[in-house]
């Protein structure tokens, strides 16, 4: 038919033009990429915080001597690590909170990339800075008197490693800025060369897992060789054991991390977003506009979807229809027949109630009718005897008699008993029925009153929830606000007591060579003063005060040239 004829037609339309949807992949790559980076960010931070506290322990023991300068610096860049380590993990969340289902996730249009690109190269820039501290640090174990040879070998091995880690890092960092860059500049890198940037990355990903593996190794190495030395101490046993520990995560981490990239790279490399069958991927603007039609088009579609009103089948219906018609009896004479019927219950309820009493009457006649005949028959044995006139009209008269009192006596009672009865048995009811009212009235009240203190409680419950929740929501904020407040003004209270230092020292070369030049001069002074005297005529060098005067200079310049 036309209709199937149009289905079949749209159906071919949308399986040849419309893109697929891969709004949902980008964003489970970027989650469970998120936690990967989160393990990573955890391994660094322990790695280079107990490589903070190996320098204050080895070779020298800043508890007991002070240790060298190289160290002091070396210590002061590791302890500043957290402000480069950080950010990578808090910019790659930002990247993964920015991909959603509403958005087109390329290149292009990922723009929280350059963020995680510069915390990157921030981090590599740290790593070259304290490079050449940790190779001097290694040749300072080297020079330390207990180091053997093969400590020595091992540290040497070491800081290849380490220079092998540096490396590879500023080749990832070169590869993902190149990412980032079309989400600056929208033609910076061509779409061919997208594919070779992620195998690279993919590649170089994998080389600083096995440079870290053999890093890890060879620390083992050098682990177990330090435990053998003499004058080890528990301290930097248990050091060197986070050390390694840490450096066993960081390579858990990174192998992670490469066998996931590797695994998605087909995702990665792949053209996007493009119609079936199209070599051209689609540029952010186009694939922007076809979200938003196929959204139109979703919400078109649902628009339409409107649920079918409950019906009867067609077949129950005419049944339903056949029986209405047939049937002739309406409302009012269903009610008739109902109002007929009670009438038709309460007479026969009254019918009942009447010969119920006629059979207790009827049993008391029944009783009576046996005693007079038992009366009787003692009457006619004792009247055997007599004359049988005389006999029988006693027998009459006495029959007559005691029977009329006895009818009378007995209908009265039995009416009055029966009544009784039944006002004894109405009452009962009444009020078993006034019990179970009052009962069932206060039940109701109370069951009222605690569904209303439930409510109450209830409501209280959830506003407490509510304000605790709140409470741990702004603790929280507050903890990890005070967390970094702390460590910035840990990291600038070392700057400043460094800077400080320095300071002093200056300073204190400043005074002593002040204190050197005040000397000299005061010398010199005194000198010139005797010079002249000297060159006085012969008369002014006889009077008292004057050779007295010369006398005391001559003595200053005596002690200032002995000091000096």
């Amino acid at each position: 038919s036309e209709l199937n004829r149009q289905v079949k037609q749209s159906s071919s339309v949308i399986q040849e033009k419309v893109p697929l949807d891969k709004n949902d992949l980008p964003r489970n790559v970027a989650g469970q990429a998120l936690s990967f980076i989160q393990d990573l960010v955890a391994a660094l931070l322990n790695f280079h915080t107990y490589t903070e506290q190996r320098v204050h322990i080895y070779p020298l023991d800043s508890s007991i001597e002070p240790i060298s300068p190289l160290n002091q610096k070396f210590s002061q860049y590791l302890h500043e690590n957290a402000a480069y380590v950080r950010p990578l993990e808090d910019s790659f969340l930002q990247l993964h909170q920015s991909i959603t289902e509403d958005t087109v996730t390329v290149l292009e249009t990922v723009v929280k990339l350059k963020s995680f690109a510069d915390n990157f190269s921030s981090y590599t820039h740290f790593l070259q800075k304290i490079l050449p501290y940790q190779l001097k640090s290694l040749e300072e174990e080297c020079e330390a008197p207990l180091c053997t040879a093969a400590l020595t070998m091992k540290n040497h091995e070491l800081q290849g490693d380490m220079k092998r880690v540096t490396s590879v890092f500023e080749k990832l960092q070169n590869y993902i800025n190149l990412l980032a860059l079309p989400s600056v500049q929208q033609d910076a890198l061509p779409q061919s060369s997208t594919s070779a940037v992620f195998t690279q990355l993919a590649a170089f990903l994998h080389s600083l897992h096995d440079a870290i593996k053999e890093m890890s190794k060879h620390y083992n190495q050098k682990a177990a060789l330090e435990q053998e030395l003499p004058t080890v101490t528990q301290k930097l046993c248990t050091t060197t054991e986070c050390l390694v520990g840490s450096l066993s995560s960081l390579t858990s981490s990174t192998g992670k991390i490469a066998t996931f990239f590797s695994n998605n790279l087909d995702f990665f490399t792949s053209s996007g977003y493009c119609p079936k069958g199209c070599t051209v991927a689609l540029n952010p603007l186009q694939a922007e506009s076809m979200l938003a039609n196929k959204k139109k088009a979703a919400g078109y579609i649902h628009a339409l979807r409107k649920p079918r009103p409950q019906s009867v089948p067609y077949r129950d219906a005419l049944s339903n229809r056949r029986i209405l018609t047939s049937s002739t009896e309406s409302r009012e004479g269903l009610t008739q027949q109902v109002q007929q019927s009670q009438e038709k219950i309460a007479r026969l309820e009254q019918e009942k109630e009447h010969w119920l009493l006629e059979a207790q009457l009827g049993k008391v006649r029944l009783e009576k009718e046996n005693q007079r005949i038992a009366d009787l028959e003692a009457q006619l044995a004792a009247a055997l005897g007599g004359s049988p006139s005389s006999q029988t009209a006693a027998a009459s008269t006495l029959a007559q008699s005691h029977e009329e009192v006895g009818d009378e006596e007995s209908r009265e009672q039995l009416i009055k008993t029966h009544y009784m009865v039944r006002v004894g048995e109405l009452t009962t009811q009444l009020q078993i029925s006034d019990s179970k009212a009052v009962h069932f009235h206060s039940e109701c009240r109370a069951l009222a009153k605690r569904l209303a203190i439930a409510e109450k409680s209830r409501e209280t419950l959830s506003e407490e929830v509510k304000l605790a929740n709140q409470n741990i929501t702004r603790l929280q904020d507050e903890l990890a606000t005070t967390k970094r407040s702390y460590e910035d003004q840990l990291s600038m209270m070392s700057d400043h007591l460094c800077s400080m230092n320095e300071t002093l020292s200056k300073q204190r070369e400043e005074i002593d060579t002040l204190k050197l030049g005040s000397k000299v001069h005061t010398f010199v002074v005194s000198a010139f003063y005797l010079d002249l005297v000297l060159m006085l005529p012969p008369s002014l060098k006889q009077q008292d005060g004057f050779i007295s005067h010369s006398h005391t200079v001559a003595i200053q310049i005596n002690c200032l040239g002995n000091s000096k």
